[in-house]
């Protein structure tokens, strides 16, 4: 009997999985595990929690779905609590498992975890074995190696677009084959350290965890509103639900991959319209893929306070008193309030709100970048660790920004995107 062990990670969805279907291929039973590693839930040394309340909420509502799912295939989901390469390995032993599978890593500590378990079971004689389920183009498919890369996004692009193709999604199991696994159990928010959220009427969207919901969005999106045809024209807006895709929490933890996503534009491209709006997603997609691939480039650099920049000196100092105002919404700019109110309310901001306050927090307030960074790594329910911290690093000029410099006008800013002052006196309680 060979029998895989499947750790889930970023992977929380059975469509274009193909760590399980490959695991299924190559064993006569598989056993899907989450753990849920105990450094997820600890202070940074920036002092913010890793993961917070809203993220960690939606997180269970995605696992109690995968289980769902699982459990409709003949399967279901072990959860274990503590550190990976202890849980996994304990595991191995009770069940016999020969070999492991799960997504690779890009990033500095994730990749540190990952060689924590590769190295205890080297200990048994374990396999791990990796493959890449986060992205829309494979790596092995790019024009060039990672370490080429280039360094500005329209260079990537344009040879991607020109050299590679997208490659098919992997279909639904329709049938796992595992041992009798016991009913989910879940720790809670209090058991993990954290705290109930509350939900606030103003939010964009009512984000619920899971694979399932993650589906039902973009049927909303794409299907039943057609909010797609006019995805570019709408995509800086800062009210509503469909004024964007809001995709990115599901694909942040994997609920659903790129590559369905794109499979799905095709879709819509053949039976309703193929435009500039359409491409623009797609677009975005690949912005995230670059993200990723310039992580595992430069690896623990993106951390750092200098960034990738090694020539050019981030003089910011972190000021702990000028920090809480720009964290509470107490700066004296309505605008940058104002989103900074969603972001601690709901767990959300939108796209044109995240540039526009961290161009404040860097060039306003003069103060150092990862701050910022960190507290959105706490507190965004779409926490994705390479899009967050490449994003922050390229907008504080220390990433892949091309051009030095870059500061947003703040009440430009305002007046171009909220110019009738709905979405502050939404925020602001000023209706």
């Amino acid at each position: 009997m060979k029998r895989a062990l499947v750790w889930f990670k970023t992977d929380l969805r059975l469509h274009d999985n193909e760590t399980l279907v490959l695991a299924m291929e190559q064993s006569d039973e598989v056993i899907p595990v989450y753990c849920f590693d105990e450094a997820h839930f600890k202070t940074t040394k920036f002092g913010f929690k890793k993961t917070g309340n809203f993220r960690a909420h939606f997180l269970l509502e995605s696992l109690m779905d995968l289980d769902k799912n699982l459990r409709a295939v003949g399967s279901g989901l072990i959860v274990v609590k503590g550190k990976p390469e202890v849980e996994i390995a304990k595991l191995i032993e009770k069940y016999n498992v020969q070999k492991v599978y799960a997504k690779d890593e890009v990033a500095y500590e994730e990749l540190q975890t990952q060689a924590l378990v590769q190295k205890e079971l080297s200990k048994i004689n374990t396999p791990l074995v990796t493959f890449n389920s986060s992205t829309l183009y494979q790596e092995e498919d790019l024009p060039f190696s990672i370490k080429d890369i280039p360094d500005v996004f329209t260079n990537f692009r344009k040879q991607v677009e020109k050299e590679s193709k997208i490659r098919a999604a992997f279909s639904k199991p329709k049938a796992i084959n595992s041992p009798e696994i016991d009913v989910l159990n879940l720790p809670s928010l209090e058991e993990l350290g954290l705290e109930n959220i509350a939900t606030d009427n103003r939010a964009v969207l009512d984000f619920e965890g899971g694979e399932t919901a993650s589906w039902t969005r973009l049927e909303h999106y794409f299907f039943k509103t057609k909010s797609l045809s006019v995805y570019k024209e709408t995509r800086n807006g800062l009210v509503g639900a469909d004024y964007s895709s809001k995709f990115s929490a599901w694909l942040a933890l994997g609920c659903i991959s790129a590559r369905s996503i794109y499979a799905q534009i095709q879709h819509y491209e053949k039976e309703i319209v193929a435009n500039e709006s359409t491409y623009w997603l797609v677009f975005e997609l690949l912005w995230r893929d670059y993200f990723r691939f310039v992580m595992k480039k430069y690896g623990h650099l993106f951390f750092l306070q200098n960034g990738i920049k090694t020539s050019k000196k981030n003089s910011n100092r972190h000021n702990a008193k000028l920090f809480e105002t720009w964290k509470n919404a107490q700066t004296g700019n309505d605008f940058i309030n104002a989103n900074m109110l969603e972001l601690k309310l709901t767990g959300f901001m939108s796209n044109r709100g995240r540039q526009n306050v961290a161009s404040y927090l860097v060039n306003d307030l003069q103060l150092d970048w990862r701050y910022g960074a960190a507290y959105f790594e706490e507190q965004l329910i779409d926490y994705d660790v390479c899009s967050n911290w490449g994003n922050w690093a390229y907008l504080a000029g220390v990433g892949n920004d091309p051009r030095e410099n870059r500061a947003f006008n703040i009440e430009k800013q305002a007046n171009d995107y909220d110019k009738n002052n709905t979405y502050r006196n939404l925020w602001l309680n000023k209706i």
